[in-house]
Parts: structure tokens; sequence; C-alpha cells
């Protein structure tokens, strides 16, 4: 039997949702307590956030969740954008600032998201990564409350949260906006799960679609709910007319694309069962209402079709209004760029989506890789930006420019697209015809959004404002585009030590009680590794059913990153009517490769022992 591990004291540089107060584990004893290491650009960690909700309303009195904010990007260590972010997506339980990674190195986080279970009398009982681990997680509950209560060491009542004030605006953290036929504005009010129609001048207040309740209740504008809404597409009228609506919203953390008539604002759920996706990839063709989605970010009307920035999985998706049909449109689901095919093509986070005047591009913000992508002839390629881990303010040749996260794009007549560079807090310009990058606009709050009006004026949807900001005239000509030689930034993690040569990569992954490896539908494990520089791996890249690999290492290249993706299905065990699970997780592992450095390199999938 292993020792058991005390859990390491939370420390950092405060704490949110808390009133003020400072917690300790001591404050915490008696509780069963989960700490997310989480960061707000990441959607895994996103999408745990949502799993999490039932978990802390049903073992309210027993459970404590506490988030560890531990960022990968330099907006993300900003202790505002932080408490932002903890609003924006509705975290409803205390948040430890974590800013230099003190208790990610603590816990022996790996990888973004990182659950730890410590029991109530204060030592860790379980780590995991990934997402997919809700039922799983409520097996471990149980447990802990049964052996706990027997020794008297669970302490049920109230725990440590306490919400902030509610603040007064007409938005509360737009997404995205769409300019609608009488030259009024339709915004995603993101974090007031609803839409919200406003006049030409961005401020005035027409209409709101939706009670602004968190939910997926198809009905009347007054009654409808979504949960945190972002792209909007506004349909061709000729295909609005058959489709039976005019606007497609992508409602995010409901997994769905719901349909809104404008004329009465009556909305439709027309896509997705509300499931998360969590499948294997396919070419096919699939009936748009019984298809999982993923975090659907952004729409766009483009090759006869509504294609989707599914920033869950990495990918874009396509959506058939007339046939009723969805499928994958570009992605592997592996998160890294990689230019090519579509089929071929690898992204992260795609979250922002733009069709060129002309029809023949479609132009993609790839915001974990601080991306602009584009598609054209049924190919991918990458205009600015470098990869997962390098981003900054830098404008100038495309090959050297650099963005931070950027959430939004927009094409302009002149073949040129304005990008909402998000945690920059700035609107930058690339143009194909100069390869340049410059910026537009600075000093903003997290633009997600842009979108030209009848008069050929731009508005931000400055996110972090609760507002559309309009640019100042002259802003988009020659004369008003600043050069700007910013910072550079890399995303630097301690590093692994490897050994040239043969390296195991080991996956560990145990099953969550209740449940068994599932192969009815096929192998259960799925294994994908790459690396950046592709030279790293002389043997090893690709996909296997797996959960170890032989690995090669190449002595000439000194340093850089192990790209990992595995995935376990699943089923519970001596059920009737067993369900199916899906867990997975990308890993970035920053090495080294060094003489006597590590020749095995195990990755915790699932682990139920600390």
């Amino acid at each position: 039997m292993s020792a058991r591990v005390r859990a390491p004291e939370l420390r950092g540089r405060g704490w949110l949702n808390t009133g003020g107060r400072d917690l300790t584990l001591a404050d915490l004893r008696g509780k069963i307590v989960l700490a997310d290491f989480w960061t707000f650009a990441c959607i895994n960690c996103l999408h745990v956030l949502d799993e999490l909700r039932p978990l802390e309303e049903k073992y309210g009195d027993v459970l404590v969740v506490i988030g560890i904010h531990s960022p990968k990007f330099e907006h993300e260590k900003n202790a505002d954008a932080l408490a932002a972010a903890v609003e924006r997506y509705g975290v409803h339980h205390p948040v430890l600032d974590d800013p230099e990674m003190d208790m990610w190195q603590q816990y022996a986080a790996r990888a973004w998201p990182t659950l730890s279970v410590i029991d109530p009398e204060g030592y860790v009982v379980a780590t995991m990564a990934g997402e997919g681990h809700a039922e799983g997680l409520a097996r471990l509950i149980d447990e802990l409350i049964a052996t706990h209560e027997a020794k008297g060491t669970l302490h049920r009542g109230d725990g440590p949260y306490v919400p902030p004030a509610e603040p007064e605006s007409t938005l509360r953290f737009p997404g995205k906006a769409v300019l609608l036929d009488g030259g009024n504005l339709l915004v995603s009010d993101s974090a007031r799960h609803s839409l919200v129609e406003l006049e030409p001048d961005g401020e005035t207040l027409v209409r709101r679609i939706g009670s602004g309740d968190r939910g997926r209740t198809d009905g009347p504008a007054e009654v409808a709910t979504f949960s945190e809404p972002q792209g909007l597409c506004v349909l061709p009228g000729q295909v609005a007319e058959v489709a039976g609506y005019d606007l497609v919203v992508a409602d995010t953390v409901n997994h769905l694309l719901r349909g809104v008539r404008l004329a009465t604002g009556e909305v439709v759920t027309i896509a997705g069962t509300g499931r998360q996706w969590r499948s294997t990839a396919d070419n096919h063709a699939h009936d748009a209402l019984a298809v999982d989605l993923s975090s659907p970010w952004d729409l766009a009307w483009y090759d006869d079709k509504i294609i989707i920035a599914m920033a869950g999985i990495h990918q874009l998706w396509w959506f058939d209004p007339i046939k009723r049909t969805a499928g994958m449109y570009a992605g592997t689901t592996v998160e890294a760029l990689r230019d090519g095919p579509l089929a071929e093509a690898w992204m992260a986070q795609p979250s922002g989506l733009s069709v060129s005047t002309d029809g023949t591009r479609l132009w993609v913000a790839d915001s974990e890789t601080s991306a602009i992508r584009y598609v054209e002839n049924g190919v991918m390629g990458t205009a600015v930006g470098q990869g997962l881990f390098d981003f900054g303010h830098v404008d100038g040749p495309a090959a050297s420019a650099l963005l931070q996260h950027p959430l939004g794009v927009c094409a302009l007549p002149d073949g040129s697209v304005l990008i909402a560079d998000t945690y920059n807090g700035a609107v930058r310009r690339f143009d194909p015809a100069t390869d340049q990058v410059s910026t537009v606009a600075d000093g903003l709050a997290e633009p997600s959004d842009l979108v030209v009006t009848r008069d050929g004026d731009v508005l931000v949807v400055e996110s972090a404002a609760h507002r559309l900001t309009r640019l100042a005239p002259g802003a988009l000509s020659a004369a008003g585009a600043n050069t700007v030689d910013g910072p550079r930034h890399r995303a630097e993690r301690k590093p692994m030590d490897v050994t040239a040569g043969e390296l195991t990569l080991d996956i560990v992954f145990t099953p969550a009680p209740g449940q068994k490896l599932d192969e009815t539908y096929g192998p259960s494990i799925r294994l994908v590794v790459s690396a950046s520089p592709p030279e790293l791996l002389v043997e090893g890249a690709g996909t296997s059913t797996e959960l170890s690999r032989r690995l090669v290492v190449n002595s000439a290249v000194t340093d850089g990153v192990l790209q990992v993706t595995a995935q376990a299905a699943t089923c519970d065990v001596d059920v009737e009517h067993a369900a199916c699970h899906l867990t997975r997780q990308d890993w970035g592992v920053p090495v080294r490769v060094v003489d006597g450095g590590a020749d095995r390199l195990p990755l915790v999938l699932r682990g139920l022992d600390a």
C-alpha cells in the first residue's frame, strides 16, 4: 500500500469568490476538496467547469471545489483579467490566483486541466488529467462520504463560496456580433445567456432574445434559453426560406446550434444532442439533431453551408440547413498547428471565422496557436502564427509577426483581414498583398469580434468592457496604422530531460470505479503522437491503439515539445443499460535532450491513486 500524501498548502497571489478571505487547508478540513487546475483560455478547462456544476449542486454540503488558476498566456496572469473570466464563465466556487504556477508545481500538474481530490483529513487521494471525469468523480465522492462519515471526519454544511455583486449593464461579456438587413446589430450577450438587438449606434437596446437564464429551452423570445452563446450567422434569404429560420447561433456551452426566426424571436434547436462530442473522427454526414457537438464558437456561410469553428475539438465542422445534416470539415482533433489538406490539418481552438468578399477564402482565428489560418481550394494554410507556445505583440512581416490568443477575424473588401487580437487588447490587420501585419487600435478590453457597418465603419466587440466600440475614422488607412515591436513570449514550462535514442511513452489509465474498457465499437484506446519540431522524433509519430509507444528521439535536436493525445472508451459494469464514457486529454510536453535523461515518459490520463 502506497504512503498517503499530504496535500500541499494553498498559497497564491489572492483569492476570488471568498468575500476577501484567504483560505487554508485547515479551513477546509472535514470537506472533500476538488482542486481544479485551469487557465481561462483553455477550452478543455471550460468544459470541466461545466462538468463540475452538477457535482457542486449535488454534493454542495460536503464538496468544496477550488479553482487554481495557473496561466499559460501573459494576459492570463493579469489579476483583473482573471476576475473578469471568473464572472464571464459563471465560476461559482473559490478561485486561487497562481500566476507563477507555484501550486501547479506543488501538485505536480502537467496538463490543463488537472484535477486533484483531497479527502476530509487533508490527503490527496486522486489525480486526473483532462475532461470527462464527472461520473468517476461522483463515484469517488460517494466512497469518500461513506468512509469519512463512518470515521466521523466528514463535516456537512455550507462551503466558503461568496458570490460577487451582480453588475448592471446592457451587455455582459458580449461574444460575437452580426449586421442585420435593416442595419441593426445582433450581439451574443454571452454571460447573460441571450441575444441582444441594438440600433445602428451599437448602444440603443431594441429587444432581447432569451430569458437571460442558463438553459436550453426552445420557444418564444422571452422563454427561450441559451448557455453562453457565441457565434452568429445570418442565412442567405433563399436558404432561410426553406429552413424556416433566418439566423444560426452557436450555443457554445450547450454544444448546440440554434435557429432564430428574426421576425418573432422564436428559437429552435437545429443541430446537436446537447451532449459533448467524445468519439472518433469520421468523414460521414450525420443527422444534425443526432450528432454530438463540442463548444461551437463561431459560424460562417462558406462553400454553400454553415462552417462551424468547433473550438472544443480543434476542428471545423459543416452544417447543411436544407438537408439538416452535419459533419467534419477540417482537422483531426489533434491540438497543434499543421497546414495541408483539410482532412490532415491540425488546429488549436478555432474561435473566429470570416469569409472574403469574393467568397473564395475562409479566414480562421486559431486562438491557442495565436494564429490566423485560412481555407482555400480544400487546403488549410497559415498567414500569421508560429505554434502553441509562441505569442506576443509584434508587427511587420507575417512570418515573424506575433499575436496573442485572437478570437475574431473580419475580412475587408480590399482583401485584407482585421484581427481581434484578444489578449493583446488590440485590433490588428493582415494584408496578404504586402504580407504585413500592423496594429490598427490598442488599449481595448479583450476584443472578441469585429463587424463592418453599412457605412463602412468598424465596430469592435469589446468583450471585457461590455460594449461595442467604434474605431476612429481613418484607423484603417495606412497613416492610421502603427507598427509595434512589442514583447515576444514563449510559454515556458519546466522541460523534462530525456535521453536521445529510445524513449518509452506510457499512458497510465485506470477506469473509474464501476467502469471497464469498452471495445463495443472498436478499439477502446486511441493514442496520437507528434513533435514540434517534427525532427525531434526519428520514430514513433502517428496513431495507434496501445497505451504504450516506443519513440526514438533525435540526438541532433536539443529540445522541443512532444504532443500527445490519448483517449479511452469505458462503459459501466453490471448495469442493465450501461452508459458509455470517453476520457480524453491533450499534452504538450516540453523536453530537453540530454545525456543521462529519462528513457520513460509516463502520463496519467486518469489515475485514482495519488
